[in-house]
């Protein structure tokens, strides 16, 4: 019953494009039928997309619902946020955009939750001599949670359920769980690996774990110097906070994979804390910081890399770096830089139990869109597996539903990255993500420029991520 949730919603969709695709007449049609089959527009805004990823998607939607135009902009990266933000203020924003995974809770109050129904037309047989169809407005249930949980994979409940107080009946008030995006897509990190300097080097598969990884930077076919001891050549690109591509990201991975609680059940920050089962002098937190820096420190046997090498993925591409860390969408900026380059993927390397960092955008409906029951509607289309794989097979990106991940296992490009979308984490970074980000880079340099007392370092990062979730 759950996996059919989809399959019944296209229906009853199906149902109502009967009626919406057959005539102009409305003779003997109530007027809130009229109304609700009256054409409109939905904004749809994103980043990264272009639009013919969703082109097909949005036809087949407008065969279903004609009386519905969607229109998908696009929005450059580094001005997304911004110009969001303004246009929701001056009430002149989308009905749908998209909203990345580390910032739902940030934006909850510009978004409206999916409500248990749909107040939508559904075309449907009337009549017991004389049968003919109509067209009514009926209230079509929503994803539930627990869809939503078997559905996709388990990083994206933890994400976009969040707590929300509601009226009740009786004039009170009360707090129930509610879904504020659906996703396509889950990201993760996982090793790149120049298949050429590994076989030079003598190492026949990409390391597995960080001790391996360890063992490759104190490899000197792969960590090479000049006759003035500059590194010509690194092993991996990892340790510093500004030329390390995501370096926040896999900072926090090593924290998580270390077994540091990023944030407690009482929405507090406690990477910083030490567990009881924790061993040695530092807690798990500092230990992955040290760790993270070891290989910029000149000191330590496994430098391999530092500020002044190029950013990791220009190294990874001109052949600097034999290993770089990086998401699925990073191998066509890889290929574009060096379509030579003999590129291989492995997993994230593990310490023990494998946990995968995630990284995702959701789609959201604003809480200002004039046609909130449309808008959901269409997200719900969209993140349908029929639709989603659409999507996916024109992005190469890997699946957000578990129904997909096995046929996407397979794909040379993005099966590493689809399956592990299944052991993926992610935590609640308080209501400012650049704060946040901000917080873990200086964090790193910290420890790289003083690396005797990481502790404070970590201490100082966790009191500035605290300050941002009581806004």
């Amino acid at each position: 019953m759950i996996r059919s949730f989809f399959r019944r919603s296209t229906a009853l969709v199906a149902i109502s494009a009967l009626l919406l695709s057959g005539a102009g007449c409305t003779k003997g049609v109530s007027a809130d039928v009229v109304a609700a089959t009256r054409p409109f527009t939905l904004q749809f805004w994103g980043t990264f997309d272009d639009s013919d990823a969703f082109e097909q998607i949005i036809t087949r939607y407008r065969a279903l619902r004609p009386h519905i135009t969607v229109e998908y902009k696009k929005l450059r990266p580094e001005e997304y946020e911004k110009t969001l933000i303004n246009a929701l203020a001056e009430d002149k924003g989308p009905d749908i955009f998209m909203v990345h995974n580390t910032q739902v809770t940030e934006y909850q109050s510009k978004l409206l939750p999916l409500p248990s129904s749909l107040k939508l037309p559904v075309r449907e047989q009337q009549g017991t001599i004389q049968k003919q169809v109509v067209t009514v407005i009926r209230q079509v249930p929503s994803l539930s949670i627990r869809q939503l949980q078997s559905q996709f994979v388990d990083v994206v409940a933890g994400d976009v359920v969040l707590p929300t107080e509601e009226a009740t009946t009786g004039g009170g008030r009360q707090t129930v769980n509610r879904i504020y995006g659906l996703p396509l897509s889950v990201d993760t990190l996982a090793l790149y690996f120049n298949k050429t300097l590994l076989n030079r080097a003598g190492i026949p598969e990409a390391p597995r774990s960080w001790t391996e990884i360890q063992a490759a930077a104190k490899n000197k076919k792969l960590t090479i110097y000049d006759a003035s001891q500059r590194i010509t050549q690194s092993a991996i690109a990892i340790g510093t906070a500004g030329n390390v591509e995501r370096s926040v990201d896999v900072l926090q991975l090593l924290m998580m994979q270390n077994r540091a609680t990023m944030a407690d059940e009482n929405s507090n920050v406690a990477f910083n804390q030490r567990p009881s089962s924790a061993v040695g002098e530092l807690n798990p937190g500092a230990e992955a910081a040290v760790f993270y820096t070891d290989f910029a420190n000149p000191v330590k046997e496994v430098y391999t890399w530092n500020d002044t090498m190029p950013s990791s993925l220009e190294a990874f591409a001109g052949g600097r770096t034999a290993m770089f860390l990086g998401y699925s969408y990073h191998l066509p900026l890889i290929r574009a830089r060096a379509p030579k380059l003999d590129v291989g993927i492995a997993p994230i390397p593990q310490i023990g139990d494998e946990i995968n960092f995630a990284n995702y955008w959701v789609n959201s409906v604003s809480k200002k869109s004039a046609h909130p029951d449309e808008a959901w509607d269409f997200v719900q289309f969209v993140a349908a597996q029929d639709q989603a794989k659409t999507y996916l097979d024109i992005t190469k990106r890997p699946t957000a539903l578990r129904a997909l991940v096995g046929a996407q296992r397979e794909d040379l490009d993005i099966g590493v990255f689809a399956a592990q979308a299944l052991t993926a984490k992610s935590w609640y970074k308080g209501s400012d993500a650049a704060a946040m980000e901000t917080a873990f880079k200086d964090l790193i340099r910290d420890v790289l420029a003083n690396p005797s007392n990481p502790q404070q370092w970590v201490e100082i990062a966790a009191q500035k991520v605290e300050q941002t979730y009581s806004f």
